[in-house]
């Protein structure tokens, strides 16, 4: 849990932070971030003993969980304010818990609450007026992306355990998966005009987006998922957001609805107490 908390700490800043880059476009974003990530862990990459087909399932998984996923994100912002996109994550503990009922093939109702409990007081929080041309676009678009990181992580969290690898030893194999993906989307498009008048800036933005939120930030979530129970990790997907706000109103003074943010934290903290019960019945 406390791998968890510090990355919902460090990916609060990043919804912001995100849209000061995406005029440079989604490719383009998601293949830097990609590869800034993937160079920060490949000095730690180990492979010895995991064999050819669980080293391509592992890049597969970053393929997914990050390369595809961060470019249906970055892609969303064509259509969706910042604070929309955080709105539209808030589905993905319901992804979380229905990917791993379906890789396991059963029916887990209680988890499923929790995380329905936590899209409730998310929702809450961050609830705003949807009536405009374009989001329904926006939202299934942030939809996939949501799927993709759900399932990602649930596999992970089933298939690390099984290599004998620590995650250090495996996340430059998601990474390099992720940056395929990336590169290769970004490639055939790639406007070095575009590129070239980027900003110190939005430099600044990428670096810090490469190599804390998607270097360290997955690397920390993953590991924490690894170790988390699904009801806590479906919570965790979402804590985020919460502390978003909160940081934009303690440390960015932005206007906050601090009624609302309370009742959606009480809400929050009502799901963890009910994961916390239903833990000790199981």
């Amino acid at each position: 849990m406390p791998l968890l908390l510090l990355v919902s700490i460090l990916w609060a800043l990043s919804f912001s932070l995100t849209a000061h880059v995406s005029a440079l476009g989604a490719p383009f974003v998601t293949a830097a971030r990609s590869v800034l990530a993937a160079l920060v862990f490949l000095p730690f990459l180990n492979t010895k003993g995991l064999g050819p087909r669980r080293a391509l399932a592992f890049a597969g998984i970053g393929a997914l969980q990050f390369g595809l996923m961060y470019l249906l994100y970055i892609t969303s912002f064509r259509w969706l304010r910042p604070s929309e996109v955080a709105l539209f994550t808030i589905f993905t503990p319901i992804f979380v818990t229905l990917a791993d009922d379906l890789l396991a093939r059963r029916w887990s109702w209680r988890i499923l609450l929790t995380a329905a409990i936590t899209v409730l007081g998310t929702g809450i929080c961050v609830w705003t007026d949807l009536r405009r041309a374009g989001l329904i676009r926006g939202f299934l678009v942030m939809q996939a992306a949501n799927a993709c990181f759900a399932l990602g992580q649930v596999l992970y969290r089933r298939l690390a355990p099984l290599s004998g690898k620590r995650d250090r030893d495996l996340m430059g194999l998601l990474y390099l998966g992720a940056a395929a993906v990336a590169v290769g989307s970004a490639a055939p498009g790639l406007s070095w005009t575009r590129v070239s008048a980027m900003t110190l800036h939005q430099g600044l933005v990428l670096l810090y987006l490469g190599v804390v939120a998607s270097g360290l930030g997955f690397f920390l979530f993953n590991a924490g998922a690894r170790r988390s129970d699904m009801g806590t990790l479906a919570i965790f997907n979402n804590l985020k957001i919460p502390l978003a706000i909160l940081a934009a109103g303690l440390v960015f003074r932005e206007v906050v609805d601090w009624s609302r943010l309370m009742t959606g934290g009480l809400v929050i903290a009502c799901a963890f107490g009910w994961n916390a019960v239903i833990g000790a019945r199981s």
